[in-house]
């Protein structure tokens, strides 16, 4: 069946005192499952609005249809959409641009590669120009080594020939 929506929130739900008392199943109590089911349909809602925000309508649709279209894959997205867009993007503190370029540098330093195509999509729509995402990535060298490097800049080429093509 997968992973259920209490399943997911069971760490962020306020539970009663007793919860992890010795001889307690850890089951989420019922009167707390509707409000789990409610909560996480909301961040699921965010979620959705969050990714196609950043990505494009076209592009989120495009990968909907495509990579996500299986039953495998649509459960990763579901739980994407709702755990990293719709909790981690939409959190105070750090502005959507700021948080697409950690993205990116992330993704260079460890040679997430398909990640960092997706990432400096989402990037370039926020603001950053192809020049300032450049230099990160070659700043960048200097401490993770200038193979990986290498690859993000190819990476880098690639997503912003896409991009200039859908204008």
């Amino acid at each position: 069946m997968g992973t259920q929506p209490r399943d997911m929130l069971r760490l962020a739900l306020p539970l009663p005192r007793d919860y992890h008392t010795p001889g307690n199943d850890n089951t989420i109590p019922p009167s707390l499952v509707k409000e789990a089911d409610m909560a996480v349909s909301e961040l699921y809602q965010k979620g959705q609005e969050m990714r196609r925000q950043l990505l494009g309508e076209a592009y989120a649709e495009r990968s909907n249809q495509t990579v996500y279209n299986d039953p495998l894959m649509k459960k990763f997205i579901d739980v994407a959409t709702e755990t990293v867009f719709g909790a981690l993007w939409t959190r105070p503190g750090l502005d959507l641009k700021t948080r697409a370029l950690i993205c990116v540098i992330s993704d260079a330093a460890t040679a997430r590669t398909p990640e960092l195509g997706l990432h400096l999509r989402m990037a370039r729509r926020q603001g950053w120009t192809e020049d300032e995402l450049v230099e990160a990535l070659l700043h960048l060298s200097g401490y993770v080594g200038v193979p990986l490097i290498r690859e993000a800049m190819l990476t880098a080429k690639e997503v912003f020939g896409e991009m200039r093509k859908e204008r």
